[in-house]
């Protein structure tokens, strides 16, 4: 696949991460909304962190093969959401909402402002 093509099919799976995500962190838990849409948002999230294995790091050092340091969040997000359906199915209301602020803030906002960084597609479409 065209490396364009998978950056921005993991650009638009990203973006609705983000939107869902926000909706989820802001809005009351436990409903039956908040339970469909939290089981698109995990995949949603898988999704965009597997779509990330495939596109070679553009920014800093490369390590095997074609990653970079900001592959690491995509390790967080593949662990992290399991962890967190394991733990709502457990019941364990406290661990799921944990997992969930780390997956949001490490896999969305950590990783959404290193798009933005030179060098990278979001800062030519914004500061170029």
């Amino acid at each position: 696949m065209d490396n364009m093509v998978l950056i921005y099919f993991h650009l638009a799976t990203a973006v609705a991460s983000f939107c869902i995500g926000t909706y989820l962190l802001v809005r009351r838990k436990g409903s039956p909304a908040h339970r469909q849409l939290g089981k698109v948002y995990m995949l949603l999230m898988m999704v965009t962190a597997v779509s990330t294995l495939f596109i070679p790091a553009q920014v800093g050092p490369q390590v095997f093969y074609h990653f970079g340091y900001i592959h690491i969040l995509s390790v967080v997000t593949l662990y992290t959401v399991p962890e967190a359906i394991f733990a709502i199915r457990k019941g364990d209301i406290k661990k799921h909402r944990n997992a969930m602020v780390i997956l949001y803030v490490m896999a969305l906002l950590v990783a959404g402002a290193f798009a933005f960084m030179p060098g990278r597609l979001l800062h030519t479409w914004f500061f170029v």
